[in-house]
């Protein structure tokens, strides 16, 4: 299996398909079946050495399609919440074999990107309930979940934005624009990857003894949150460079999230499209459940249980071992904290628009971020 941007056959294969995008783009020509097409040979590219991962693909597309029309075609009869949690039931099942398949059905099931691919059809459906979504054609909906730069890692994109691009025809002044700013994102990201990332993969990370002692475990904790942003960030930002030279602007996923000034800030500018997925279709939902059913007297314990149960609930996505869930309840206790502390603390009010104390909290803040970063590493529990 060839993964996106992971060799110099990817990018070559790539830049000659850019050169049909960015002619046809500069003519102001329609991009949608192009696209479509590029897409398609990319996937076999990708998943194309293994008969068996071209099965599973084909088999989770069908599932997926099958069960997306069908509750479009329910949805207009039945405004039924359960039918809604029955389908997304069925919609997260590959990704539970995926992640117990050897425990259930004592068989290993694996499929690049499952997890990113299976928030898009939840995406889907949540929005069908809500009345956003009425139609779904065939080949579109195969598009935005396949789109393959963004399919083993994010960023994680909407159904109608994507569609809204795929549709609209660029003059060729917004193209031009289109295709600087997908340069300048591919570049970046692969100088953060291959560059940045690389240099302190080798030269920081693979220098610090393995002896396990606190100046050790500490030394490793800022090496690694560098190289996961640098090798994350570095991704995304080339997966959405590629997503611009081809028409549509997949939105951005990283924003400097280490010169964030409080946790919550943080996740408004760490893996975003992850983070804002997270907090519209659950966060969100459960908060206005306790709200709406009175579970809860005070909004702000219903706010707080919600966040407890998102960020751990984004921790099991991550995997069920023991690291990724704390990992994920760390964070959500954090975001309470933060949150109590600043609505209560009248000294904090006092300097919070102060610049040197802005200093401060920003770097507390990136302490924290990277000790989460060192539990989710597993190193802790070694």
């Amino acid at each position: 299996m060839m993964l996106p941007f992971s060799g110099l056959f990817f990018f070559y294969i790539l830049f000659i398909f850019f050169i049909g995008a960015i002619i046809l783009g500069i003519l102001g020509k329609p991009l949608k079946w192009y696209g479509f097409f590029v897409n398609l040979f990319m996937l076999w590219l990708i998943f194309g050495n293994s008969k068996k991962n071209i099965i599973i693909l084909l088999m989770f597309l069908t599932g997926e399609l099958a069960l997306v029309e069908i509750y479009i075609h329910i949805r207009k009869r039945f405004n039924n919440r359960w039918i809604l949690w029955i389908m997304i039931l069925f919609s997260i099942l590959p990704l539970i074999l995926t992640k117990w398949g050897e425990q259930l059905i004592h068989r290993h099931v694996a499929l690049l990107g499952i997890s990113y691919l299976t928030f898009k059809v939840v995406q889907v459906l949540i929005e069908t309930y809500d009345g956003l979504i009425d139609k779904m054609n065939p080949l579109s909906f195969t598009y935005f979940l396949l789109f393959f730069p963004t399919i083993s890692s994010g960023p994680i994109d909407r159904s109608r934005r994507f569609l809204e691009d795929i549709s609209h025809v660029m003059k060729k002044e917004e193209y031009i624009e289109n295709l600087r700013r997908g340069i300048y994102k591919l570049g970046k990201g692969a100088f953060f990857k291959f560059f940045l990332g690389a240099i302190v993969s080798n030269y920081w990370m693979a220098k610090i003894p393995t002896d396990r002692n606190f100046i050790n475990i500490l030394n490793y904790m800022y090496a690694y949150s560098f190289y996961l942003y640098f090798d994350f960030a570095g991704y995304s930002f080339m997966a959405v460079g590629t997503s611009y030279i081809f028409g549509i602007k997949t939105p951005d996923n990283f924003n400097i999230p280490y010169l964030s000034h409080d946790i919550k800030e943080f996740w408004n500018r760490w893996h975003m499209s992850l983070s804002f997925w997270f907090r519209d279709f659950i966060y969100t939902r459960i908060v206005m459940s306790f709200i709406k059913n009175k579970v809860f007297k005070n909004k702000y314990t219903a706010s707080y249980i919600g966040f407890i149960i998102t960020m751990f609930t984004m921790g099991a996505w991550h995997g069920t071992q023991r690291h990724y869930l704390v990992y994920g309840l760390y964070h959500g206790i954090l975001i309470c904290f933060t949150d109590y502390f600043e609505r209560k603390s009248k000294w904090y009010k006092s300097v919070k628009n102060n610049e040197k104390w802005d200093t401060v909290f920003t770097f507390v803040t990136f302490n924290l971020v990277c000790f989460g970063f060192l539990i989710f590493s597993g190193k802790l529990f070694i």
